[in-house]
């Protein structure tokens, strides 16, 4: 068992930053993926950014470039920097591991982006 959870969100203006933040606990071992999603009310949880096991990522088209994703060695924080935010990434951003074939997801933090 693997237990999530985020901190960072928050209420910014257009162009400004945040730093999401996920600490794990439980039973590491074994984490192949490490992910972020977001989700607005209405639509599916899209992926946003990932990291694998080997510190390869990926990004969603429209964050390219202004998120990064990143975790510490021992796997048990992952971050989300956040710079350029836009109205449309205004959303509840979800952590997420995957341990073989489970994949386990924290609470989620809200993430406003408003003039």
């Amino acid at each position: 068992q693997v237990q999530l959870v985020e901190s960072g969100g928050g209420s910014v203006q257009p162009g400004g930053s945040l730093t999401l933040s996920c600490a794990a606990s439980g039973y590491i071992s074994g984490i192949v993926a490490m992910e972020w999603y977001r989700q607005t009310p209405g639509r599916q949880r899209d992926m946003v950014a990932k990291i694998n096991s080997v510190g390869s990522t990926d990004y969603l088209d429209s964050v390219k470039g202004r998120f990064t994703i990143s975790r510490d060695n021992t796997k048990t924080t992952l971050y989300l920097q956040m710079n350029s935010l836009k109205p449309e990434d205004t959303a509840v951003y979800y952590c997420s591991y995957t341990q073989g074939k489970t994949t386990y997801w924290g609470q989620g933090t809200q993430v406003t982006v408003s003039a």
